[in-house]
């Protein structure tokens, strides 16, 4: 079953158990794949529905920030609880070593030998890490080992 279709199974799971707040998250997931759909006139694969969500929880993290400089923590546990219904959809998070391993193999396979080599590594593991990892913190990765090289 593709993830669009376990997320509007989910949906009429959610609205026969009566779950408003499960209800809501899924049916914004649903409207923001539509919604890419017929931006880019494309069905959306796994790939594709798995990079919504992502964005989606980023966004929502960009929003706890933001709230909690505002002193605003009943608005940031809102969103708290729409990224925890956000990730029963996505993969599990690569651990730091296991990021690490990844990094060091995706050099050894380009042959990546400077800083300057930094978009054709993650290029590659961009595809390998999307929605288990986080660009900001890969992106950081990458650039430490290649400084070390």
């Amino acid at each position: 079953m593709s993830l669009k279709s376990q997320i509007t199974e989910d949906m009429k799971s959610a609205m026969k158990a009566g779950d408003k707040e499960r209800l809501k998250v899924v049916r914004l997931m649903l409207a923001a794949i539509k919604q890419i759909e017929v931006d880019k006139r494309v069905e959306l694969d796994d790939a594709g529905v798995l990079a919504a969500l992502t964005k989606m929880v980023k966004q929502r993290r960009d929003s706890i920030e933001q709230f909690e400089k505002g002193n605003r923590e009943d608005l940031a546990a809102i969103e708290r609880a729409e990224i925890a219904v956000l990730e029963d959809y996505l993969p599990e998070p690569l651990g730091a070593d296991e990021l690490a391993a990844m990094v060091d193999e995706v050099i050894q396979a380009t042959g990546a030998e400077s800083i300057r080599d930094m978009g054709k590594v993650m290029g590659q593991i961009k595809a390998k890490a999307a929605g288990r990892a986080d660009m900001g913190a890969l992106s950081a990765t990458v650039k430490e080992r290649l400084n070390a090289l």
